[in-house]
């Protein structure tokens, strides 16, 4: 399970990075709303560790399944968050201060509230979309095996 949940957390983070940094090439890293595609992102991610997950168990655990999605998701929202501490600390120090003047925030929590901004809304995705997606694939009870479980 580690092979898996480690190797698709990598690939969304590097995913992620590569879309900022497109975005930083073309000249729209400024605009907060293109961060809707960071949610597609992890969507088909997560979906397809966790089909991954369920393709190689004969019987698929919601609860193994619901760590697969978990982990996936951590792992690519710290590789990413650390990814944007290091960019907005170290290579573009102004990209902060020009996202908070946007929003009209207060500019002294400027590098700090956009990097727990960042974490919040990966884990925050993370966690929906892992719900969500579960429903997809677990096994329904609504079978003739299934009807031994009630009551």
């Amino acid at each position: 399970m580690f092979e898996v949940y480690s190797r698709y957390g990598i690939w969304i983070a590097v995913i992620l990075i590569a879309y900022f940094l497109l975005l930083k090439l073309i000249g729209l890293d400024q605009y907060p709303i293109l961060s809707v595609v960071n949610g597609l992102i992890y969507g088909a991610g997560l979906y397809m560790a966790m089909k991954k997950y369920s393709s190689r168990k004969n019987k698929f655990k919601y609860e193994k399944g619901f760590e697969v999605g978990l982990l996936s998701g951590g792992i690519a929202t710290i590789i990413f968050t650390v990814f944007m501490a290091i960019y907005m600390y170290q290579i573009d120090t102004e990209f902060a201060t020009a996202i908070m003047e946007r929003w009209d925030l207060e500019f002294a929590l400027g590098t700090l509230m956009l990097l727990l901004t960042i974490m919040i809304m990966g884990f925050a995705t993370t966690l929906v979309l892992t719900l969500s997606f579960m429903q997809l694939l677990k096994k329904s009870w609504n079978t003739k095996d299934g009807n031994r479980n009630t009551l």
